[in-house]
C-alpha cells in the first residue's frame, strides 16, 4: 500500500512539473509578444529605457553563465561592458565598419580579452578571483584615459556613437514606420532572445553539462575527464562576449560614451542584477536588468533626498524575501497554484467516471 501511495505521489509530482512548464512556456511567449508590441504605446523616453534594459539583460545572461552556471566569481564586468562599447565605437567612427558588422567583431574581441584574462586566473578561486577581477574593474577605465589611447578613445571627453537608422527596406518596401528609438529597441530586443535561445541550448548540451558538473564539484568533474581549464575559461570568454556586445549596443543606444560611465559600481550592479533575478536562470537575467534599469529611477521619482537609500532597502527586501531571486519566487508561486488546480480537479474527474 506504501508504494502504491508512493507512485501516485510521485506521478501527482511529475504532472504538477510537467503543468508549471507548459504554462510558463505559454507565459513567456505571452511575454515576447508584448515587448513587441510595447514600443508603439509608450513614449520615446521608455523604449529608451527598455533598450538599455536590453543591453544590460545581454550582459546579465553572459555573467550568470560565469557565475550560475559555472560557478567562478567575477566582480569586473563592467571592464568588459566598457570593452564592447569602445571597440564597437572604434570600428565604426575610425574604421568604417557598418554598426550591424562591428557587434560580432565585438563578440569576438571581448572573446579574446575574456581568455586573456581568464588563462593566468586559472589558479585563482573564490574570492582571490573576485578581487582579481576587481582590479580589471578599476583599471580599464583609467586605461580608456590613458594620453597615447586619446585618439581612439578621446581621454576623459568621451567618444560620440552614431545611432543606426532602420534599414531601408523595412521602413520603404515594408512601411513599417520605424525611427532610429525603435529599430534599436528591436534590434537589442532581437539579438537579447537569440543570445537566450543559444544560451539555453549550450547549457542543455553535453557542453553545459561539463560547465554544471564544473561548479558542483571541480574535483569530481576533473576525475570524470572534463578538461576544467578549458571549460573554465571557454565560459569566461563566451561570457565575456555576451557583456562586450550589451556594451556595444548600450554605446548605440545612449549615443556617446566616456570612461567615467563605466565606474566600479556598473559591475557591482551587474552581480546585483544577476542575484535578485536568480542565479542560475534563463529569465533570471532579464528581471534583474528591469531591476537595475529601473528601480534607480522609481527610487528618484519617490525621494529626491535619498533614492539609493530606498535602492538598498528595496534591494535588502528583495534578497531577504526571496534568497533565491525574484524567478525562483515566482516559479515556486506557479507551481503552487498549478498543484492547487491539479488537486481541485482531481475529485471532479472521480466524480464522473464517464470522462477521463
Amino acid at each position: 500500500m506504501h508504494q502504491i501511495l508512493t507512485q501516485t505521489t510521485q506521478g501527482e509530482e511529475r504532472d504538477v512539473v510537467a503543468r508549471t512548464a507548459k504554462l510558463r512556456r505559454y507565459i513567456v511567449a505571452a511575454f515576447i509578444v508584448g515587448l513587441f508590441i510595447l514600443p508603439w504605446v509608450v513614449r520615446d523616453y521608455r523604449v529608451f529605457q527598455l533598450t538599455v534594459a536590453f543591453c544590460y539583460w545581454i550582459a546579465l545572461f553572459g555573467l550568470n553563465l560565469l557565475i550560475g552556471y559555472n560557478g567562478q566569481a567575477s566582480l569586473g564586468h563592467g571592464a568588459f561592458f566598457a570593452i564592447g562599447a569602445y571597440a564597437a565605437a572604434i570600428l565604426v567612427n575610425n574604421l568604417s565598419v557598418p554598426y550591424w558588422a562591428s557587434l560580432p567583431l565585438v563578440g569576438v574581441i571581448c572573446f579574446g580579452s575574456g581568455v586573456a584574462f581568464g588563462l593566468p586566473s586559472l589558479r585563482l578561486a573564490g574570492h582571490y578571483l573576485g578581487l582579481a577581477t576587481f582590479a580589471l574593474a578599476l583599471a580599464v577605465p583609467q586605461l580608456l584615459k590613458f594620453k597615447p589611447l586619446e585618439p581612439w578613445t578621446h581621454g576623459v571627453q568621451g567618444v560620440p556613437v552614431p545611432k543606426p537608422d532602420a534599414p531601408d527596406f523595412i521602413v520603404g518596401t515594408l512601411g513599417l514606420p520605424l525611427d532610429a528609438e525603435r529599430w534599436l529597441y528591436y534590434l537589442t530586443l532581437v539579438i537579447a532572445l537569440a543570445g537566450v535561445w543559444l544560451g539555453r541550448n549550450l547549457i542543455d548540451s553535453r557542453v553545459g553539462r561539463a560547465i554544471i558538473s564544473i561548479r558542483e564539484h571541480p574535483l569530481a568533474a576533473s576525475a570524470m575527464g572534463i578538461n576544467t581549464a578549458y571549460y573554465k575559461t571557454a565560459t569566461f570568454g563566451l561570457s565575456a562576449a555576451y557583456t562586450g556586445i550589451g556594451g556595444a549596443l548600450s554605446g548605440f543606444a545612449v549615443g556617446h560614451i566616456a570612461p567615467d560611465s563605466f565606474t566600479f559600481f556598473l559591475s557591482i550592479s551587474f552581480i546585483i542584477g544577476v542575484t535578485i533575478g536568480g542565479n542560475a536562470s534563463i529569465i533570471g537575467p532579464f528581471i534583474g536588468a528591469l531591476f537595475i534599469q529601473f528601480v534607480p529611477n522609481f527610487a528618484d521619482e519617490i525621494s529626491k533626498a535619498a533614492p539609493w537609500a530606498i535602492y538598498g532597502l528595496t534591494l535588502i527586501a528583495v534578497v531577504y524575501l526571496m534568497p533565491d531571486g525574484i524567478v525562483g519566487a515566482l516559479d515556486r508561486r506557479l507551481k503552487a497554484v498549478v498543484g492547487w488546480c491539479s488537486r481541485r480537479q482531481a475529485p471532479l474527474a472521480a466524480s464522473e467516471p464517464g470522462k477521463p
